[in-house]
């Protein structure tokens, strides 16, 4: 008849270092995978569309639908990204989208 094998723990402080650290890595493991940080799906997006008049200017509708304390330069840099333009692209009757800021 053979008898089942038993084990010893040596060290407690390193069994209770080492189930602990398991139990972090599955817990992040499983909200990692199933999506439970995951932020953005939380975050909508909106856009306001804006057409291009004669005579706008990038620099002229970032300063009127950005926000006043955002960089001009930045807030011009976005809406060109956003719409993958340049300054020199716009042309009048062109439909452009502006990020919203609440």
């Amino acid at each position: 008849m053979k008898t089942a094998k038993t084990y010893r723990i040596k060290s407690r402080l390193r069994f209770t270092v080492f189930v602990a650290l398991m139990i972090i890595i599955t817990v992040s493991s499983a909200n990692t995978i199933l999506g439970v940080y995951d932020a953005s799906s939380l975050t909508v997006k909106e856009y306001k569309i804006v057409e291009i008049s004669s005579g706008d200017t990038l620099w002229h509708i970032a300063k009127e639908y950005m926000p006043s304390d955002m960089d001009t330069r930045k807030a011009v840099h976005q809406i060109c990204n956003l719409n993958d333009i340049t300054a020199a692209d716009l042309y009048p009757g062109q439909t452009i989208q502006i990020p919203v800021y609440h």
